[in-house]
């Protein structure tokens, strides 16, 4: 992406994968880039890995599953900026058959990808009504669209979270709002295991082109929105 705005974006999720490649393209924009993850060694290797290209992005520790610390988090940085988009891509999963999931596995998935992404919300939305603009990304998965066994815990957070902003979609239209659904399959990322990666890492799709697609919703101007975009390696998805 070469086409220069100076939006102000928070991204979670931000230390791998998609969230990381998230980040890198939106700061190659000349976006300021708040970039949220618990990882906060990883976060600083990020912004090393951009100083190479004379760029760098505002690193944000936080924990998403923690209502008070995204709420302390955002404080942060609206005391000196507006944000104009939310990237909620923070993320986990356990890969387990639901008889095989413990309670606490399933706690953690809740709260990070479902709760942790409504909190986010929650925190960005008066500003955004506020000042009568704004967009929210969330980053999905084509488990809500197919039905993938050793996924149901991940599955509800996600289906949830596809609930939610569906209807808050229809709630914030009046204040020129918008909220994406950005639903990607299988891509290359930390959240599959090693072996995994190694036995079907040519299948899936690459973060970065995932990212490109995610920044070129968010730069869309004029009368229109790609509300929901379904993305999939070329080859279909892994079974």
């Amino acid at each position: 992406m070469t086409e220069n705005n100076n939006s102000v974006i928070w991204i979670t999720g931000a230390s791998s994968g998609i969230g990381k490649a998230v980040s890198k393209e939106f700061a190659r924009t000349g976006s300021k880039v708040f970039a949220s993850a618990r990882r906060v060694t990883e976060l600083e290797r990020l912004n090393s890995e951009l100083k190479k290209e004379n760029l760098n992005i505002e690193v944000m520790p936080c924990n998403m599953a923690s209502s008070a610390n995204v709420d302390q988090t955002v404080k942060k940085i609206l005391s000196t900026n507006y944000i104009d988009c939310l990237v909620n891509n923070a993320g986990i999963t356990s890969f387990k058959k639901a008889e095989n999931n413990s309670i606490n596995e399933i706690d953690d998935i809740i709260h990070t990808n479902l709760l942790g992404s409504i909190y986010a919300i929650k925190n960005v939305l008066p500003g955004m009504i506020k000042k009568g603009s704004g967009t929210i990304i969330n980053i999905m998965s084509v488990v809500t669209k197919k039905v993938f066994t050793n996924s149901s815990a991940y599955a509800a957070s996600k289906l949830g979270l596809l609930a939610y902003t569906e209807v808050l979609r229809e709630e914030v239209r009046k204040h020129n709002i918008r909220v994406i659904n950005i639903i990607p399959g299988a891509t290359f990322t930390p959240m599959w295991t090693s072996e995994v990666r190694k036995e079907k890492g040519e299948r899936m799709m690459n973060p970065e082109d995932v990212a490109q697609v995610v920044v070129w919703a968010y730069l869309q101007r004029g009368t229109m929105v790609s509300e929901e975009i379904v993305l999939r390696p070329i080859t279909g998805d892994l079974e």
